[in-house]
């Protein structure tokens, strides 16, 4: 499908690669560059938790994006196995599944250059999922930080919560995935799915590759109203983030009223000035302009008159995204459509791999 914007790309990434506990870091050029990269099978997924924020696509939208130019094979999932273990309302969530396919396309992801699917649509998550949880031991899991940070918040947390982690090593595993787009929070969890490749392999035979994790070197996006937390779509403070889908005067009126300090200056200094920090740092992700760039042309202005220019930076760089999707959601049959045939594609990449582990395990 045309698509009536294109995404910049100015990220750079890591390439991470845990074996006998050391790390080998790599670095790839820019998606319009020539670097050669080796054949690889990357994967990754998104909840749908509804439109994504600035963060989201600053922090890895926009590095999914470059991705496509750079491998042959990209799977991005929309991982609604993984969203129930938290409660869903159902109508609810069918629409937010809609919304973030609507959200990726118009941010660039192009169904002609990778899968986009809805992980429920493949079976074989769940199955491997279940294969992979009986070579998991309980004590592994229960050190996972998401499982602590979530349970205690709810002084219990759910089977599933538990276990989701070693669904995310399916989700990787099934497509035989070499390289994985995480955040630096994710990266423990990527490590059990390297781990589980490992015991596998060693169980029957060598079979899964062990996944290296892509880091992008995008700086984190904090809120607008508390920057010493991250940009986030649950914040009760509705002036605190910035949604693909915000209007310009939406996004002017949070910018204006972005959290910084008494000094007038605009410089960069995260820790002694976090807010006026994370306003360079938004305004040099979305222009492709590096932080001293625009702490330069910042010169002579108050803070105040800076946050015109981050506010209008952003509305140029979302504005696009926001009209796109709101064409995409209106064609709510034309999204199923993509889906179907995204599962279809999966599918057949899946199938023959669960054949073998079948194979592998003893079931026939």
């Amino acid at each position: 499908m045309a698509l009536s914007m294109r995404c910049n790309v100015k990220s750079v990434f890591r390439f991470v690669h845990k074996s006998n506990s050391h790390r080998r870091l790599f670095k790839a050029g820019k998606a319009t560059g020539t670097t050669s990269l080796p054949k690889a099978q990357v994967f990754s997924g998104i909840q749908p938790t509804g439109v994504p924020h600035l963060g989201n696509y600053l922090g890895a939208l926009e590095s999914w994006v470059a991705l496509q130019d750079k491998y042959s094979t990209v799977m991005y999932s929309i991982v609604d196995l993984h969203s129930i273990t938290q409660p869903q309302d159902p109508q609810m969530l069918r629409e937010n599944i809609l919304d973030m396919a609507a959200s990726l396309l118009a941010c660039g992801i192009d169904p002609t250059r990778s899968i986009l699917f809805q992980q429920s649509q493949v079976s074989e998550h769940a199955e491997l999922s279940w294969i992979l949880g009986c070579l998991t031991s309980m004590p592994r899991l229960r050190h996972l930080p998401q499982w602590k940070m979530k349970s205690k918040q709810k002084n219990e947390g759910s089977v599933g919560l538990y276990t989701y982690p070693v669904l995310q090593a399916a989700d990787i595993l099934l497509y035989k995935s070499t390289h994985v787009p995480v955040g630096e929070d994710q990266i423990q969890h990527l490590e059990l799915a390297q781990d589980l490749a490992r015991i596998f392999n060693n169980q029957y035979e060598e079979f899964f590759p062990e996944p290296c994790a892509l880091l992008s070197g995008t700086r984190k996006v904090k809120s607008l109203r508390d920057p010493s937390s991250k940009m986030s779509k649950s914040d009760p403070q509705k002036l605190a983030t910035v949604f693909l889908t915000d209007t310009p005067d939406d996004i002017v009126l949070k910018i204006r009223r972005a959290v910084t300090d008494l000094t007038s200056e605009v410089t960069y200094e995260p820790e002694s000035r976090p807010g006026v920090s994370n306003l360079v740092s938004m305004h040099a992700a979305v222009s492709g302009q590096s932080v001293e760039e625009v702490v330069r042309l910042a010169e002579g202005m108050d803070t105040g008159q800076y946050k015109n220019v981050v506010a209008e930076a952003i509305v140029q760089t979302l504005q696009p995204i926001r009209l796109e999707i709101q064409r995409l959601r209106a064609d709510r049959g034309h999204l199923e459509s993509l889906l179907a045939k995204g599962a279809e594609k999966a599918h057949s990449l899946a199938a023959p791999v669960m054949t073998e582990v079948r194979k592998l395990v003893g079931f026939y």
